[in-house]
């Protein structure tokens, strides 16, 4: 078989999963790959310097669809935040679906393993870029001083629940994932009652209120 000419980024992607799911196990290196999808070496490391970095594009290309796909949307530029997260996880997870056999073989071996998720890496990049566009931190208690500190907390927050709901949807078998689905929704909604909670700013004014009252009269 001739050698491919002109591969693209993409090409090695699409190639790097096909390999996968008919071998149903990832490539022991470069050179098995290349050889078993009949590209050059150096056309491989034109777009890639491993094995490891393919795969870790494979999640963030998964992701950047997803972000393609909402933006096409007339509707979605004006939905709020929640609704934006949450139309995010849908899109992103139904991207996941489709790809299913390749996701389960990728991560193989990584389950209940938080460091080990080093295929995610780009993605997490990837989210943490699209939670902090949408400034949750905006929501969260005013302690001054404090804000930088409070955004990342949120932003960790956020990444590592898209984590638990990537690891729940591996384990999923409910029909058409439902199950995903509902854990999805209820999450998300439980997280922005947290973030914006109005009993909990209510007291903190409150706190606010008694300490100007009694301990910086005192002061003066």
């Amino acid at each position: 078989m001739k050698k491919k000419k002109n591969i693209s980024k993409l090409d090695v992607l699409t190639m790097y999963m096909d390999f996968v799911v008919e071998s149903q196990q990832k490539p022991t290196d470069i050179e098995e790959f290349c050889e078993s999808v009949s590209i050059e070496e150096d056309q491989f490391y034109s777009h890639f310097k491993s094995i490891k970095s393919v795969e870790k594009t494979v999640f963030k290309e998964l992701f950047k669809n997803s972000i393609d796909v909402l933006n096409e949307s007339e509707e979605f530029p004006a939905f709020d935040k929640k609704n934006k997260l949450i139309s995010l996880y849908f899109t992103f997870f139904e991207n996941l679906n489709l790809n299913r056999e390749y996701v389960l073989i990728a991560l193989k071996g990584c389950k209940n393993k938080l460091n080990s998720f080093g295929s995610l890496s780009g993605l997490k990049k990837s989210f943490m870029a699209f939670v902090a566009h949408l400034d949750l931190s905006e929501s969260i208690l005013p302690i001054d001083g404090l804000e930088k500190i409070q955004r990342k907390l949120i932003n960790e927050s956020a990444w590592i629940q898209l984590y638990l709901t990537v690891q729940f949807w591996l384990e999923d078998t409910s029909e058409s994932f439902e199950k995903t689905d509902i854990l999805i929704e209820k999450s998300i909604n439980t997280s922005f009652e947290l973030i914006e909670n109005k009993f909990l700013k209510n007291v903190f004014d409150l706190g606010k209120f008694v300490y100007k009252e009694k301990f910086q009269k005192k002061v003066i």
